[in-house]
């Protein structure tokens, strides 16, 4: 275990936070710890060893004589569903999820032993949702948790709701039976195959599965929620969430943008590898002469395409007419060598010009916010839906699994920004159709783009100062400061007396 810091005012907030090792879910969280820090709090930030070169963006945001920022770096303890060496679950199949979790609940007693040793340990904890043990280390140690949740507030109701009621279908076969979730606004329901993998994984009896449940039964038991979304975007989603909570620490803070990032300028490094520069996407971009005529593909940075989605995309793509750029993941560990993220034979020289393809990371802020794009044909991850937002750009949504269909449910349905083009991580779309669809996201006077630049005009408003996420921001952090570990603590007392 390893921790770095300046030293910093013993009168300072201090508060640990704790991110899920997945790109979806690490970003926002380290998004939120800048703010926390720019408003005066000391940030302790708990990471694995191959997970901190994540935190260096933001670190570097920080570094002065003063900073704020200190890391905690524990080892990752092993799992039997876990291949030795990996640390963040981009690297590993959607399945890998599960082992992650319950690989992350073995550093409770290091974690114990730290704030027991610590001269100013930290009033809260702020984890991931999939880290929902970390409530009751809070409990033991007598101080608070909050929930941070990279999730909206419609797919975190409906995550909520099936732990909490524990659907099970009348047979235990039929991917295809419908589950109503009356209580929440707008009722929405979806059939079992589009349910949340982790709920759908669950076994009865399971040690890792009564884990997992137990972690997200404490989610419901924690002090706070933290959101990342704005009230303009889900405003009914965000009060049925404090109703079921019964209290009103529920902030919601989004979108959270990268630091240096709010005056929307500039293509943060936010991901890794590209076989493609900054610098090339620019110009490429940049020789674009009509605006809005670009559309930009990319599934974010766990799914993985069939070689029969590839090609069907890129069939589809090629006879759009449309200029793009395509951001493409190869396969990782546990996927089949040769039957995932192929780029079909030939393409590339066939739509040479008018299409670019990226392998690896794609700088995504930069480009949605390029004047040139048109539309973004995305799976409906968070994180991609809220740069979307931001940016302006209108939706073509294939949404694959975990949170994106009640993203899907939003976007298309309720909000009138996107149209669907496909569903299902295995499912392959029509190219006819999708051809039809991605030359139609492009053209004028769509209602959907009109829509966008009224969701971009509401998400700058929340974000600007007097807005209602730095409003949100500030009270948070007001809550946070009034916070206090007693000099007298019998928990921390007793622990540190080893007792």
């Amino acid at each position: 275990m390893t921790s770095s810091s300046t030293t910093t005012p013993n009168h300072a907030t201090h508060v640990l936070v704790f991110p899920y090792p997945a790109q979806g879910h690490m970003i926002p969280l380290l998004d939120l710890t800048h703010q926390l820090a720019k408003r005066g709090l000391t940030i302790t930030i708990l990471v694995t060893p191959k997970n901190l070169p994540f935190l260096q963006p933001l670190l570097s945001a920080h570094n002065h004589p003063n900073n704020s920022i200190q890391t905690l770096v524990i080892p990752l303890p092993s799992h039997p569903s876990l291949p030795a060496g990996f640390e963040n679950v981009k690297d590993l199949p959607v399945h890998s999820f599960l082992a992650m979790m319950c690989a992350l609940g073995q550093l409770h007693h290091p974690l114990l032993r730290w704030f027991t040793s610590h001269p100013n340990p930290p009033v809260a904890i702020i984890s991931d949702m999939f880290l929902g043990w970390a409530h009751r280390l809070a409990t033991q140690l007598g101080i608070q948790r909050l929930v941070f949740s990279p999730s909206g507030a419609l797919a975190l109701s409906v995550i909520d709701s099936l732990w909490h009621r524990l659907l099970k279908r009348d047979d235990p076969n039929d991917q295809n039976q419908v589950f109503s979730f009356p209580e929440i606004p707008n009722s929405p329901k979806y059939p079992w195959w589009q349910l949340s993998t982790v709920y759908r994984s669950y076994v009865e009896g399971d040690p890792d599965s009564e884990f997992i449940k137990d972690g997200f039964d404490a989610n419901r038991a924690s002090w706070g929620l933290v959101v990342n979304s704005f009230t303009e975007l889900e405003r009914v989603y965000l009060e049925h969430l404090k109703n079921e909570l019964g209290h009103d620490r529920v902030w919601a803070v989004g979108p959270l943008l990268p630091p240096g990032n709010n005056d929307l300028s500039g293509p943060a490094q936010r991901g890794g590898s590209s076989s493609v520069s900054v610098d090339r996407i620019k110009s490429w971009l940049d020789a674009c002469v009509e605006d809005h005529k670009v559309v930009y593909v990319c599934f974010g940075t766990q799914a993985v395409l069939t070689n029969r989605q590839m090609e069907a995309l890129a069939s589809g793509l090629e006879k759009s007419g449309v200029r793009f750029v395509w951001s493409v993941k190869g396969p990782t560990k546990g996927h089949a060598e040769g039957d995932y993220g192929a780029v079909p034979h030939g393409f590339e020289d066939r739509v040479a010009g008018r299409g670019l393809v990226i392998r690896g990371w794609a700088p995504q802020v930069f480009i949605l916010r390029h004047r040139a794009v048109g539309s973004f044909l995305t799976h409906c991850g968070w994180n991609s839906v809220l740069e979307a937002v931001v940016a302006g750009v209108p939706m073509l949504a294939w949404p694959m699994g975990a949170d994106q269909f009640s993203n899907a449910t939003l976007l298309v349905d309720q909000l009138k920004v996107a149209v669907r083009v496909c569903e299902g991580a295995g499912s392959v779309p029509d190219l006819d159709e999708l051809a039809r669809v991605v030359a139609e996201s492009v053209s004028e006077k769509r209602v959907e783009r009109e829509r966008a630049v009224e969701l971009r005009g509401a998400a700058l408003e929340a974000i600007k100062e007097g807005g209602s996420s730095v409003k949100e921001l500030d009270s948070l952090v007001n809550r946070l400061a009034a916070l206090e570990i007693p000099a007298g603590s019998k928990n921390l007392q007793s622990m540190r007396n080893g007792n």
